[in-house]
């Protein structure tokens, strides 16, 4: 018998070497360890903090998706939230290894699959390496990200260029950053773009995931409010709790539409975060 041929040797991975990255590296993996070892960055789900009320739930909710986050939260906002079909697709500069890359969108896909379950709406996620997505998620290097005016300009057609400048010019104070667009003026996203850092630590990464595919389909502002929420600028938690899934379950109830202000939703809010506050005690 004739023993079976070895598959054939995958090709070596050879990455790309960003030399602005290194010191990055460093920087955002002390910041990581600094804050885990202050018991920030929590995975949980925030469900040992006690019952959410529902008038606490609600005005969580006013606060992250009725609030303007380029007034520090201080200035109204109509509802703003996606009508089509939302299709994330990755994209991964060259500096990240195959495996990264493959554990990424395997916890992207998982994510995706707990947004739509918690909001109602279609999400997905696009198979590795495609790029037809409407809500696009750029993980580069500090290089690759000062350089992606071009490609920025291809994905999303028409976008102006001080969008373009707040990603290429991003300070690295700055961990990741999410732009949804709307078409004429209207309150619905059509496109998004999420720029994460390929430079953070692997729970730094994925608490960007987290966050930002997260307020690119309407809960855009962050709070002090917001608790146990990622929507907070503490970083107490790092990954999505209980709380927040039900802020998007919220923003997706069909009783609210696009263009809602304040005045306007509340009391559909205050109603509709009653149900659900008696539904999770």
């Amino acid at each position: 018998m004739r023993a079976a041929a070895a598959a054939p040797a995958r090709p070596a991975e050879v990455l790309s070497v960003d030399p602005l990255s290194a010191e990055l590296t460093s920087y955002y993996g002390q910041i990581e360890n600094e804050r885990r070892a202050n018991h920030l960055m929590r995975t949980d789900s925030g469900a040992t903090e006690g019952r959410i009320s529902a008038a606490q739930l609600a005005q969580t909710y006013i606060d992250v998706a009725l609030r303007d986050e380029r007034t520090s939260g201080t200035s109204p906002a109509v509802l703003r939230r996606w009508a089509v079909p939302v299709r994330y697709d990755l994209q991964f500069g060259a500096t990240l290894p195959r495996a990264t890359r493959q554990r990424d969108h395997d916890a992207v896909r998982t994510l995706a699959a707990r947004l739509a379950t918690a909001s109602g709406h279609a999400i997905s996620v696009a198979p590795l390496g495609q790029t037809d997505g409407n809500f696009h998620v750029l993980v580069l290097s500090e290089s690759e990200r000062r350089g992606s005016a071009d490609r920025l300009r291809a994905l999303v057609p028409g976008i102006d260029d001080s969008a373009v400048r707040l990603i290429t010019e991003m300070p690295r104070e700055t961990f990741c950053m999410v732009l949804a667009f709307s078409r004429d003026g209207s309150a619905t996203y059509s496109e998004a773009v999420a720029v994460i850092r390929a430079e953070h630590p692997d729970l730094t990464r994925l608490a960007c995931y987290h966050e930002e595919l997260t307020q690119g389909l309407g809960l855009a502002a962050d709070s002090g409010r917001a608790r146990p929420s990622i929507f907070n600028d503490d970083q107490e938690f790092a990954l999505l709790t209980d709380q927040d899934l039900l802020l998007l379950k919220i923003h997706y109830d069909p009783r609210l539409t696009p263009g809602m202000t304040e005045s306007r939703a509340r009391p559909i809010i205050f109603s509709i975060a009653s149900t659900l506050a008696a539904g999770a005690s």
